[in-house]
């Protein structure tokens, strides 16, 4: 089996606003989702929440304010499952909390 890593991203990570009731409901969602993936032992590893400021470091020493200012969407956390393909990956992350705030979860295949 090999490793796959699903990152998350969405268009804003500011939940300042929400009510502790929300942020209860938003958690259940995401304890569900990675509850799920473990009960079928396929989840490798978690990635805590990152934060939202960042910088960037480019070629040639070029710092710009980060993370990822070429895009619109932020980089949130991620996390490490198992599975035989990555079509198989690919369905471990459908039902993913960050879709339902028009987030996006890019799946990759972690090299061996």
């Amino acid at each position: 089996m090999k490793e796959f890593m699903l990152i998350f991203r969405q268009p804003s990570y500011d939940y300042s606003q929400a009510t502790p009731e929300e942020m209860q409901a938003i958690g259940k969602k995401w304890a569900d989702w990675v509850g799920g993936i473990a009960a079928q032992g396929k989840l490798g590893a978690t990635g805590r929440r990152l934060e939202t400021d960042g910088k960037v470091l480019k070629a040639g020493g070029v710092i710009t304010d980060g993370p990822f200012v070429e895009i619109r969407e932020r980089l949130g956390s991620f996390m490490i499952v198992k599975a035989d393909t990555l079509e198989e990956a690919t369905t471990l992350a459908h039902g993913c909390p960050a879709l339902d705030a028009n987030g996006s979860v890019e799946i990759r295949a972690i090299m061996q």
